[in-house]
């Protein structure tokens, strides 16, 4: 099954430094084929480090996540709530 969703990226650095890593530690953790890109633009694999940084994505930026396998829906909602937590807490 393959899920959509567009997140706002909350923390203050953007998808950069420790939200990147934590957000590709997150993706690992999942079984499903995970994407990730700008909401109009091509995907590409979430789970390397280079991709997600290479994408530049600021804080209050929006990306797309496609999630395909068995737990997609439980993957999206943990990247959702890496993205929308800010650093501090």
């Amino acid at each position: 099954m393959s899920l959509e969703r567009v997140v706002t990226v909350v923390p203050e650095a953007g998808l950069h430094a420790r939200p990147a890593s934590k957000f590709v530690e997150t993706v690992n953790e999942y079984d499903s084929e995970i994407q990730i890109g700008t909401p109009d633009g091509d995907l590409a694999p979430a789970g390397s480090m280079l991709v997600v940084t290479g994408l530049g994505v600021k804080s209050g930026e929006e990306v797309r996540l496609v999630a395909d396998g068995a737990d997609a829906e439980e993957a999206l909602d943990a990247l959702e709530a890496v993205l929308s937590t800010p650093e501090s807490e």
